[in-house]
This record gives structure tokens, sequence and C-alpha cells, in this order.
């Protein structure tokens, strides 16, 4: 595909300055111009459909609180570090000493939060959370009994195969606490993003487990035919660009993240097809909203605070060709930049009548 683009970047700067000289042949560069850059489209089509291969299910958990309490205004932490140490508690039987640990190569709790990749970029470390991804967006800090709680987890590849030890992990959870306060709580029910009923009062309906890929999403999205040229941000990004963290939106940074984080899941599932090329693919930045954002988290690996920074907001943009609009459809899903396990990178392509809200 690069060498398709290169040589119709090339033919197309030759073409031009024949076509300013008024030298003979111009016609021919034209017509292998429009050749070369449609070998490249095609190549650039047939990378992503490769890679649009990865498979995802969304589960979307309600949450029955059981007693008056307080949470945090963000969750995510306190739910992914939560099912972090009831998969260790349950599973564990070295002491949490993982780097001395005779059974570390067959350690489920290892292949459940950093799972192995099938191919491993250069550029990613050992040990990054790939395969799962936390969503919560619930706000709220005050709960009465009776109230629910509703969050959403997404996982990728192999990972769905752990469906069953995320469930324990969470009904776990609830039964110890969520939280500095110990909120207790029961899983009323998880559904699918068709709202057809996974698991409700200990019944499972395996015929709803339904894998889908990330094709399958985009086609749906396509499908809609929206004119829509809004990215809303709905929880932190974090992302470098040109060397610096971002403290504004630039789409060609965030068309490279998606693209560098649909390389990645690609990589974890084993599809060999390279990163996309997203020059050309970059739509204008017309207008945007920001503002800082920063979440507290607690690291039981450096036992303190940390705060994890991002930008949230919404960008207008100009309309996206549609290249760019499978690769923003498929990171609606992935989520993008740095923290994605704990929800951060959401965003979702929106019609301007929505408006231009920050949370």
């Amino acid at each position: 595909m690069r060498y398709s683009k290169l040589r119709a970047a090339i033919i197309g700067s030759t073409m031009a300055v024949k076509v300013r000289r008024g030298e003979k042949g111009a016609g021919m560069q034209q017509l292998k111009f429009c050749y070369y850059n449609k070998m490249a489209e095609k190549d650039m089509t047939e990378q992503l459909n490769a890679q649009l291969q990865v498979r995802y299910i969304k589960l979307h958990f309600h949450l029955h609180m059981l007693e008056d309490t307080w949470l945090p205004r963000n969750k995510v932490s306190a739910l992914r570090g939560g099912m972090g140490e009831m998969l260790l508690r349950s599973n564990c039987i070295r002491d949490r000493e993982c780097p001395d640990c005779d059974f570390a190569g067959e350690c489920i709790v290892r292949r459940i939060m950093y799972s192995r990749m099938e191919i491993q970029p250069d550029f990613m470390h050992q040990g990054d959370s790939v395969g799962y991804v936390v969503e919560c967006e619930d706000y709220r800090e005050e709960y009465r009994a009776g109230d629910m709680l509703a969050f959403q987890l997404i996982l990728f590849g192999k990972n769905i195969v752990y469906f069953h030890q995320y469930m324990q992990a969470f009904a776990y959870l609830g039964r110890k606490g969520l939280g500095k306060n110990r909120a207790h709580f029961s899983i009323e029910s998880v559904t699918n993003s068709q709202c057809e009923k996974l698991v409700e009062g200990g019944q499972i309906y395996k015929n709803n487990f339904t894998v889908q890929t990330l094709a399958e999403y985009v086609k749906y999205r396509m499908r809609e035919r929206r004119r829509e040229d809004i990215l809303l941000f709905h929880t932190p990004l974090t992302l470098k660009y040109q060397g610096r963290i971002m403290e504004g939106f630039q789409t060609e940074a965030v068309m490279a993240a998606i693209a560098r984080r649909l390389y990645i899941l690609a990589c974890f599932e084993g599809i060999d097809a390279g990163k996309a090329d997203i020059s050309g693919h970059v739509p204008d930045l017309i207008s945007q909203r920001v503002r800082k954002s920063a979440v507290a988290r607690y690291s039981s690996t450096h036992d303190e605070k940390i705060w994890l920074k991002g930008i949230r907001g919404s960008a207008r943009i100009g309309m996206p060709d549609e290249t760019a609009k499978i690769l923003l459809y498929a990171g609606e899903l992935m989520h993008i930049g740095k923290n994605t396990s704990f929800g951060f990178g959401r965003y979702s392509l929106a019609l301007e009548k929505r408006g231009i809200g920050i949370e």
C-alpha cells in the first residue's frame, strides 16, 4: 500500500510540473497518477477490512445497590481496581510475588488483565492492558439502597473467553464492597448491545452471547448515513502530539491515534496487516471547545494516589471521507490514547444539532 501511495505521490508531483511547463506526456502522467491512486485506495480498503475483523463483545452491567452509600464521581478506577483485586484473591497462590512466581506463565490473572500480544509491536511495552475497556459515565456520588448503577465492559479478542471470570470477579466485588466506603451491590442483570439478557438472577443465557467484529459495528454506523461532523469526547483524552501532551484537539493526532489503536488490537488478534496510512484522510479542524480534566486513582503498585490527566470537550471537523469515517466509527468502540482500560478516550461522531457540550 505504501508503495502504491508513494508512486502516486511521485507521479502526481511530476505531472503538476509538466502541466505548468506545458510539456508533452502530462496526459499520460495523469492516467498513471489516477491508476496508482486507485491502487493505493484499494490496498487501504483491503488493509482496513483485515484489521476490522477484530472481535469484541460489549457487556452492559446493571448493579443493584444494597445500602445507602457514597461512591467517587469517576468510578472506573474503583471498578477496574476492584476487579483486579478480586481476581487476585480468587486465583493467586503465590502471595502476589509476581516477579518470582513459578506459575507466572500460566497465571490467569495476568492473562485477563495484561493479555499477551500475538504480534508484539516494537513501540509497546510488555504487560500493557489491551484486551478490555471499562466504561462508566454515571457521575452521581450519593446512592440510596435500591438505586441502580450501570457500567460497561468491552472485551476484545481472546479476552472474550474469560467472560465467566470477569462475572465472578464483579459478583465477588459486590459482596466485598466497591470503593473506599465498601459499597455493597448485587448484579441484577448483564445485557448485550441489543438489550438481550446474558445474565439475570444467576441464570446465564448463552444464546444471547453474540461475538461481533469491528467491521459489523462500522457497517451498522455507515448505514445510518447521517451528516456527522462533531467529535464529542465523553471521557478524557490523553494524547501526545509532536512530542507534547495535547492541550487542544488536533485531528491529525486523533486520526493517527485511531489507526494506532486499530493496529494494536489487530496485533492482539494476530492479524498482520500493518498500520493504516492516514495521509489524505485527515478532516479539517473547524472549531473546538476544550477543557482540562483529571481523574484520581489509587495505585496499589506504587501505594499512592495517581492523577490521570487529559482533555475533554468537542471539536467540529470538516466532513470526513469514507476512509476517515470508517476509522472514526471504529474508534468510537475502541477508545483511543492512553489509559483506555480506565475508560479514557471515548468519543462519538455526532450530529451538530446535539450541540458542543462538555460534562
